[in-house]
């Protein structure tokens, strides 16, 4: 069971609502957040310690403090819809470093706990953006591959370890109720998403798509048959959806 839990990048979004519904759970002693933007007052209460850290960081020691834990969940992500010769070079650099550079060195940090034969359970938001080329999220789909080949790695080498630790890989499409893409929380939204991801964290699944059955799984198999076509569909898609600034 989860009982003391680090969620970075719970300030609002997906990582808010998990860290709200887990208060309601009188297992789970803690919840500590780390965001770059401070806990807004309204969300406050006993169980939740919160702290500013921002992941472009250098220093990542404050992770050291954050020794009790036995579950970490990595919401912390940003993209936005724009043509690759539109974005900045300062954007691919903080996308990277923020998308994959941050969760590889957290959990780099953990990586005794997850080894270990104790329950320790490890999820990341990464995107079904990873699984599949996405024309104006060129770069946040290409940050996103780099987490799912890492996930998927680690988690070979903690089955040789012989420990029943995994990483979960959270690889949803677009999440409505979230500051992504500069949405704003709505935690009626995204209540039952964070149920499902508990869910998967706690059954230490290493993959987790919502909506699989329903969408994913017909996208995967076109994207598998023809990676062209279905590329220029998801442009068509995207041009279409009103989410174009």
């Amino acid at each position: 069971m989860i009982r003391r839990i680090l969620i970075v990048g719970g300030a609002n979004g997906i990582g808010l609502s998990i860290a709200k519904v887990l208060c309601k759970n009188p297992d789970c002693e803690k919840v500590y957040i780390l965001d770059k933007l401070p806990l807004a007052e309204k969300y406050r209460e006993d169980k939740i310690d919160s702290d500013v850290f921002d992941l472009t960081s250098e220093d990542y020691s404050v992770f050291d403090k954050y020794h009790d834990i036995n579950a970490l969940m990595i919401t912390a992500g940003f993209g936005h819809l724009e043509l690759f010769k539109d974005v900045t070079d300062g954007y691919i650099t903080s996308s990277f470093n923020v998308n994959s550079i941050a969760p590889i060195r957290i959990v780099h940090k953990y990586m005794d706990r997850l080894c270990g034969q104790e329950d320790f359970y490890c999820g990341i938001m990464v995107s079904i953006a990873g699984f599949m080329s996405s024309p104006f999220f060129a770069v946040y789909g290409a940050t996103k591959a780099a987490l799912k080949i890492f996930v998927e790695s680690v988690n070979v080498e903690l089955v040789k370890a012989g420990t029943s630790n995994r990483i979960l890989n959270v690889s949803p499409g677009s999440i409505k109720g979230t500051s992504f893409n500069n949405g704003s929380t709505d935690l009626s939204q995204t209540s039952q998403l964070a149920n499902e991801i508990i869910e998967n964290l706690v059954k230490k699944n290493d993959l987790f798509i919502p909506q699989y059955e329903e969408i994913y799984r017909m996208v995967l198999n076109r994207y598998a048959d023809d990676f062209r076509a279905e590329g220029l569909h998801s442009y068509e898609y995207k041009e279409k959806s009103g989410r174009l600034k």
